[in-house]
């Protein structure tokens, strides 16, 4: 919550601050909301004996997602977009961004009365088949003057296998994909985090940096686009340049820090650290926002996403889903004012762990794994004295990275007293006050990591430093404070190799109708690498890789005959398969799972498709729902068995 004081002229100074409260401004991006101590979502691993100190982890270049941008040529030629345009954005809201807030104001949000229900919407799309008898529609939504878009769609039905891709028509050959499976998954997360309605069912396409934006929507064959129930009543204006062009020439941007920044590249000391750090955009209520968020190892050194930043930034899971990265988001070399060539944008959301007012702080699970090179950042749990020499790496208003060097100068005791504003005073509390040498910080610097030594020590809430005014101080999340409070039970604890949950990803044959499970990630890169007609769908589950106790092995058959697989969990219904179909091809035990509830485990459901012999599987209610209403050949067949929907 970077921002100035809320009484005029004023500064935050020691002498004031031993003698009573300074109410400091906060940031416009975010509520106080979030338990105090309490996580939010997923299940934590048991609490053990817990380390308070973690080393650093390098990502391995190996260890990646399958790319969710895609050329053009992989897919159907493009359909013809029906068009939607708004004009320019008004002063008013544009204004509205206050320049110096905390979460920094990068995007508005705007009515698109053209697309507002799923009935207008369903009069703007034109379908078509492609040779594999899907359909096929798309809409254009352009802004004038929009340096980029986020169109906001409001979710109630849509099939599973449906693909979503996002592209503009200036640059169609990129396309954005995700499968409707990914889709429904991120509105159940965000439902079952108890977030509102309309916010939950609402799925936000990424900026890609263009005034115009295509969704196109592809239902699986034998679907009557009237089943697809989606709208679009908003969009979000992107108003700032969140872009920069990689010529030498240039020596300046629309969004530029201020001149006393430092350039994050110019300093050695920091070269672990600065990989580790990612400039954040989210979207809420229709505004798109930017903040700072580091990447944090684990006891372990698991690999696992974890990713810190500030509650006032993200404190529900609705908004974590919006979040997108951009890594590597500084200059080549020092002071070069361009964009490196490493800068890597990932999207794909984040499950919120843990959110806290206490401490102003949010950890969450990126959806997607960091680029190669990235750093898993190490952490000191321990209470830092005063004074000490601390350094900070941020995006002010979301520009390149930057470095601020200076001191912990004490402790305090900070409170929010609004959504925008928060109070601290000189007594023993959850904040380091912090003043720097040199270096400052602004909006969209907010819930950036204070670094000990090379260790994250802290989160930033907020302050009064400028370049002007660097005498004054600012507040930082005590990182032993929330440690102890909750990160611990995702931080401190490695989990057990042998009883770890996978994923277990699923692919759609567009050609058969099929679908395919594995929990083996290079099986799935060797799917996607060789079997065109298979559409990755991302992850469809989580199971176990080994038994363990109540668990039981899930048998994979491959029907020799339609080229389909079949899983059953039931050693009985094996046998059987075994003895009477040839055809079937027994491969063994593919996951474990539970043969009854228990738990946090959810049903797996199954249908049997009377037309093609092939048999569906699916964690979702809702898929389900979907199905049985809308496809008369797929036969519900009850629970096959009982798997999980996170790790």
């Amino acid at each position: 919550m970077k921002d100035s004081l809320t009484m005029a002229g004023s500064r935050i100074r020691l002498a004031f601050l031993a003698l009573a409260a300074a109410t400091l401004v906060a940031c416009g991006g975010g509520g106080a909301g979030g338990d105090a101590a309490a996580p939010l979502a997923g299940t934590a691993p048991a609490v053990q004996t817990v380390p308070l100190k973690v080393e650093a982890f390098v990502q391995p270049a190996g260890s990646q997602d399958l790319p969710t941008v895609k050329a053009r040529a992989l897919f159907s030629p493009a359909p013809q977009a029906a068009k939607l345009a708004l004009g320019p954005l008004s002063q008013s809201k544009a204004s509205a961004q206050g320049g110096e807030g905390g979460a920094r104001l990068v995007g508005a949000a705007r009515a698109l009365d053209g697309a507002a229900t799923a009935d207008a919407l369903a009069a703007q799309l034109r379908w078509t088949s492609t040779p594999t008898g899907a359909r096929v529609a798309a809409i254009s939504v352009s802004a004038e003057g929009a340096h980029g878009l986020r169109l906001g769609l409001h979710i109630m039905a849509l099939p599973g296998s449906a693909a979503v891709r996002v592209y503009s028509q200036q640059h169609p050959n990129t396309v954005y994909e995700v499968s409707g499976q990914q889709i429904l998954q991120t509105i159940e997360r965000n439902l079952a985090a108890g977030d509102d309605a309309e916010t939950a069912h609402t799925w936000w396409t990424p900026e890609l940096g263009d005034a115009e934006q295509t969704v196109e929507f592809e239902l699986p064959a034998g679907t009557d686009p009237r089943a697809m129930q989606v709208s679009i009543p908003r969009v979000s204006h992107i108003f700032e340049d969140l872009s920069l062009p990689q010529e030498e020439a240039i020596t300046t941007k629309i969004n530029e820090s201020s001149p006393c920044n430092l350039d994050a590249t110019c300093y050695e000391e920091l070269a672990q650290q600065r990989n580790a750090v990612a400039r954040m955009l989210y979207t809420k209520s229709g505004s798109t926002f930017a903040c700072t968020g580091t990447l944090l190892n684990d006891a372990g050194s698991t690999q696992t996403p974890y990713f810190l930043s500030a509650n006032h930034c993200i404190s529900t899971q609705s908004v974590a889903s919006t979040v997108q990265t951009d890594w590597f988001y500084r200059s080549p070399s020092c002071n070069a004012r361009t964009l490196s060539p490493l800068s890597t944008r990932k999207f794909g959301g984040a499950t919120l762990l843990y959110a806290s007012t206490n401490t102003d702080t949010a950890l969450m699970r990126l959806d997607q794994v960091p680029p190669a090179g990235a750093t898993f950042a190490g952490w000191d749990a321990t209470v830092v004295g005063a004074p000490v020499a601390v350094a900070g790496l941020h995006h002010p208003r979301a520009d390149l990275l930057k470095a601020s060097f200076g001191q912990i100068i004490s402790q305090v005791d900070c409170q929010p007293i609004s959504d925008t504003q928060f109070s601290c005073r000189a007594a023993s509390g959850n904040y380091y006050r912090v003043q720097w040498a040199r270096g400052t910080t602004e909006g969209g610097s907010s819930g950036s990591a204070l670094f000990r030594n090379g260790y994250v020590v802290g989160t930033l809430y907020g302050g009064a430093v400028t370049c002007t005014a660097s005498e004054s101080s600012d507040y930082y999340g005590r990182f032993d404070v929330a440690y102890g409070a909750g990160l611990k039970q995702w931080l401190g604890v490695a989990p057990s190799p042998t009883a770890a949950r996978v994923p277990v990803f699923r692919f759609f044959n567009a050609k058969t109708g099929a679908h395919f499970y594995t929990a083996s990630a290079d099986e799935r890169d060797f799917v996607s690498r060789t079997y065109a007609d298979f559409r990755y769908e991302n992850v469809a589950f989580y199971a176990y890789a080994t038994p363990t106790a109540n668990q039981s092995a899930v048998f994979r058959f491959f029907n020799q005959q339609t080229g389909a697989h079949f899983y059953t969990i039931n050693a009985r219904e094996r046998d059987f398969v075994q003895s009477t179909y040839p055809a079937f091809k027994y491969e063994g035990p593919s996951w474990y799972a539970q043969p009854a509830p228990g738990g946090t485990s959810t049903a797996m459901y199954r249908f049997f498709n009377t037309r093609t012999g092939a048999h569906f599987y699916t964690i979702s209610a809702g898929e389900r729902d979907f199905v049985i209403a809308n496809y008369p050949d797929f036969r519900f067949e009850s629970t096959a068995y009982y798997a999980w929907t996170t790790q």
